[in-house]
């Protein structure tokens, strides 16, 4: 059955699985929305088919994307993660996600479950069908808002378009372009 899609998502398979299977559909856990923040962040000046394609080694370098350990990481860390062939070895990104994993613990302690903070911030789960690719947007004001948010709680690579994206991946915004099979659920 050939299924019509957003058209960002026909370029390679594993962007058809991402979208069909993962893309708007709510997360659930705090590790699983730690894992998309710290791929919203790698992905950064990058095709997010390259992440999708690194994910699995991303999960072995970040030790399962378990917040806790990845919050303890040390220098020798920062440096054994910049030798590892299978993730983006860009320091500023790795560091980025070690202190996600210390700004999430401690927004967890403050807040408690990052995706009841989340959808209380962001007022809810959006649900979203646009007229076409180029309707689709890249920020909104409400990735602004959180973008300043998660700063000012101490994340970093949180930009409004990263945060946005981040968004998208971890179902707190469910977008999809008119006609593409998984737009009904956006009603």
């Amino acid at each position: 059955m050939n299924l019509a899609r957003c058209p960002w998502a026909e370029r390679s398979a594993v962007e058809r699985r991402y979208h069909d299977l993962e893309w708007g559909f709510l997360k659930q856990e705090d590790r699983e929305l730690f894992m998309w923040l710290v791929l919203e962040g790698a992905q950064a000046g990058l095709s997010w088919r390259t992440i999708l394609e690194k994910r699995e080694a991303y999960t072995e370098a970040f030790s399962g994307f378990d917040p806790e350990r990845v919050a303890a990481f040390e220098e020798q860390d920062v440096l054994r993660l910049l030798q590892h062939p299978g993730i983006v070895r860009n320091r500023l990104k790795i560091r980025s996600a070690i202190q996600n994993a210390r700004a999430l613990i401690s927004l967890q302690a403050q807040e408690g479950c990052f995706l009841d903070f989340l959808l209380r911030f962001c007022g809810g789960r959006r649900q979203n069908i646009w007229p076409d690719q180029a309707a689709l947007p890249s920020e909104t004001g409400e990735s602004r808002r959180l973008s300043l948010e998660l700063r000012r709680r101490g994340f970093t690579f949180v930009g409004p378009v990263i945060v946005y994206s981040f968004m998208q991946a971890s179902g707190l915004v469910n977008d999809h372009i008119a006609g593409c099979f998984r737009a009904p659920e956006c009603h």
